[in-house]
């Protein structure tokens, strides 16, 4: 591997005049460019100015030596990786090993020999850009290697959830269907059951007294006064239920390898039924409040189902925290309310909010939200992937955007933005 010489800045410390004469010509002769510093807070000082990919250090020096000047540059994170090739006269064993315990990576014996120094200093140059390299290609896999890890977790939990959802609105299906067909001949019977018990009140106005004693005990006309009512209430019951199975069918639909149309008001409200039975109030906190501040939007080219897993990460963990907040007493007197509000901005694009009053996120977690792995919760309450998934499915299979914004202590605001325009047409109609 050939250096780039232009590139390469060398440090030289040594308080000697003509050792310093010695090294600056052999590294200007071989096309080196280097900066010298005649003791060691002089070179410390440099450094930080201008961090060089090398340095040539002389042990003996006034005030603070060679290994104490090493010592504080291996101390500080900045210019730890440095390589450190130590300068001296010293040849005896002991000097030599402190100075490598110190992170020194190789001694140049004085007096110099110029073809030793270049010969020295080049392999020290390739070691460090090799090593760099390597670290780039590590961590450039490590990042890839969490990237599929994050797709896999998304895909097994989307393919997982929407089987589960699904296999409960087929179950609930059938005996939701079932009572449905039932009621209205159920109705029907029992209009004409009255309206024969009522003709035979008329045909036999005094009834023999056990069967005068029945209908008082019964109170036969509240008796069928309520069964109008409760058959309503069935009614009611049984609309609600289906609405229930309508929102785990549209929350579960499986996405094909294109994008489909989808309303995503509907994928919203699916969310808000699948996730209801947590929005109530319980022992420890009230009932959340929604509101619902919806535009006027177009039906969209997506992914339903990943937009539905994204809208329940984002709620699912507002609900999260104001638990969290309620037990800690930290939500005080407001009401937990989420807002979602949706609209289309003048670039164009289609925005989702989901903003709570909850207690806010503090800078330092903020920073950290979409790290795949990063999780706030307890040991067995969260994987650290769900933002993570919800930010990859908006960016990589969407071309939009996901963002926080949070005042600590105030609340918090997702927001989601999808293109109405992607390359080569509408995505929306």
């Amino acid at each position: 591997m050939l250096i780039n010489k232009d590139s390469a800045l060398i440090l030289i410390v040594d308080d000697n005049p003509t050792n310093l004469s010695i090294l600056s010509e052999t590294l200007g002769a071989a096309g080196f460019s280097f900066r010298v510093a005649m003791d060691g807070e002089s070179a410390l000082a440099l450094v930080e100015r201008n961090r060089p990919e090398l340095i040539l250090l002389d042990v003996q020096m006034p005030g603070i030596d060679g290994f104490e000047t090493c010592r504080r540059l291996k101390a500080n994170p900045v210019t730890q990786s440095i390589p450190i090739i130590f300068t001296t006269a010293l040849a005896d064993i002991e000097s030599k090993t402190k100075g490598f315990s110190l992170g020194a990576v190789d001694y140049i014996p004085k007096p110099f020999d110029q073809a030793e120094v270049l010969a020295r200093l080049r392999v020290h140059l390739q070691l460090k850009r090799l090593t760099e390299s390597l670290e780039e290609q590590v961590s450039d896999r490590t990042a890839a290697l969490q990237k599929a890890q994050v797709q896999l977790v998304q895909q097994e939990k989307l393919s997982g959830l929407g089987e589960m959802v699904s296999g409960i609105g087929h179950e609930l299906n059938n005996p939701i269907n079932f009572i449905a067909n039932n009621l209205q001949p159920l109705r029907k019977h029992i209009a004409e059951v009255t309206e024969i018990i009522n003709l035979y009140q008329q045909e036999y106005p005094i009834p023999s007294l056990q069967l005068k004693e029945a209908i008082e005990d019964l109170d036969l006309e509240f008796a069928l006064e309520d069964i109008a009512k409760i058959l309503n209430s069935f009614t009611l019951g049984v609309e609600r239920i289906k609405n229930i199975s309508n929102s785990l069918r549209t929350f579960s639909r499986s996405d094909s390898e294109t994008k489909v149309l989808a309303d995503l008001h509907e994928c919203l409200d699916s969310t808000l039924t699948i996730l209801q039975h947590r929005l109530k109030g319980n022992a420890d906190r009230v009932q959340i409040k929604i509101i619902k501040s919806y535009g006027s939007l177009p039906s969209v080219l997506c992914y339903p189902g990943q937009m539905n897993q994204v809208f329940m990460n984002i709620i699912a963990n507002a609900i999260d925290a104001f638990d969290e907040a309620m037990i800690q007493g930290k939500l005080g007197d407001r009401v937990p309310t989420i807002q979602i509000t949706t609209q289309i901005n003048s670039d164009q694009q289609i925005v989702i909010q989901i903003t709570d009053n909850g207690i806010g996120i503090p800078e330092s977690i903020k920073q950290r939200l979409f790290e795949a792995m990063f999780t706030t919760k307890p040991v067995g309450k969260g994987t650290g992937l769900g933002l993570a998934i919800a930010e990859q499915i908006v960016v990589e299979k969407h071309n939009g955007t996901l963002t926080v914004d949070s005042q600590f202590g105030q609340g918090t605001t997702f927001t989601i933005k999808i293109p109405m325009k992607e390359e080569g047409g509408e995505i929306g109609r």
